[in-house]
């Protein structure tokens, strides 16, 4: 399978000896399920400001001043200069990239995306972000952003994956010249799934593009593509998704036979209140539009957010 999918990631995380201790924290969800989609970009900020392996322990550290990075046992060795330097211009090189998501290591005083430990010499340790992935969020606020340890989470680790194959289908779609048609007709294919995760973005985003004339194009696209990935971060949820179904069901009132009809609206009820996975109204519907075809359902990523090979909506 061919990757082209770019996915910035910390170095541990793919399993590489780079850690304090010149251990790692290999994710096998990582390297076995998704590197046939994803290629990976790895950093390793520590060894990147060329810190050994193994090294001392270090930790963020807080004054009256600011947030510090410092060496836990002898801590005025101070890193934090050094490392929002290369957290800057690495960053601004990954923009060169087109990434479409990143996956950093948990609690890591560089990486972490949050309830990183920040300490204080008078008061108890406070929960901060680690400066890189500070800097990677400051700089690129529209990338999808995720924790290896959450990635466990069957909910967070569908909603990350959506995010990261909707921004690349967002730059597949301008194809390297944004257009104010190319983004009427993405968003035309994404209007189920902002319904599913967020009605307000989706009313605002219509709004949005409804107004497209009045931008300039590398305005909107910067604003749409914020506003898109912004209301994704917001997880489907079991009501969002049964308006999404009851929408799609309005479509075929006047194709299915009665039975047909009946046999989609226990389904959707059986979804609703818990008894069935999402993926069982799904599998129905994309059946009944084998059978009675639509255009415009049919381009609805909804349906297929990614490859369904992946098998990410069985628990959901």
């Amino acid at each position: 399978m061919e990757s082209s999918i770019k996915v910035g990631i910390s170095s541990c995380v793919l399993g590489e000896r780079v850690r304090f201790d010149s251990g790692h924290k290999v994710s096998n969800f990582v390297t076995k399920e998704l590197s046939p989609y994803f290629d990976f970009i790895s950093v390793c900020p520590e060894v990147g400001v060329g810190m050994p392996v193994p090294r001392p322990t270090i930790r963020l550290v807080s004054n009256e001043e600011r947030v510090a990075l410092v060496e836990t046992k002898n801590p005025e060795n101070d890193h934090t200069d050094n490392m929002l330097t290369y957290s800057a211009n690495k960053v601004d090189e990954l923009q060169s990239e087109q990434l479409c998501g990143y996956i950093v290591c948990a609690k890591s005083p560089t990486c972490g995306m949050e309830r990183v430990k920040v300490y204080s010499k008078n008061s108890a340790a406070k929960e901060g972000v680690g400066l890189y992935t500070q800097t990677l969020m400051q700089k690129m606020p529209w990338l999808p952003v995720e924790e290896d340890g959450r990635l466990n989470d069957p909910v967070l680790k569908e909603n990350f994956i959506t995010r990261v194959f909707c921004l690349n289908d967002f730059y597949d779609s301008m194809d390297g010249e944004p257009t104010r048609g190319k983004i009427i007709d993405f968003h035309s294919r994404y209007k189920l799934t902002l319904m599913a995760h967020h009605p307000e973005s989706y009313r605002s985003l219509g709004r949005l593009v409804a107004d497209v004339a009045n931008y300039e194009i590398e305005d909107f696209y910067q604003e749409y593509r914020l506003g898109l990935m912004k209301a994704l971060t917001n997880r489907a949820s079991r009501k969002n998704n049964t308006n999404v179904l009851m929408h799609l069901q309005g479509y075929f009132k006047r194709s299915l036979t009665k039975e047909e009809k009946e046999e989609l609206a226990t389904v959707i009820h059986d979804y609703r209140i818990g008894m069935l996975p999402l993926l069982a109204p799904l599998t129905l519907i994309k059946h009944y539009l084998n059978t009675y075809p639509d255009e415009y359902l049919s381009k609805q990523k909804f349906l297929e957010p990614y490859p369904q090979e992946m098998r990410l909506r069985y628990g959901l």
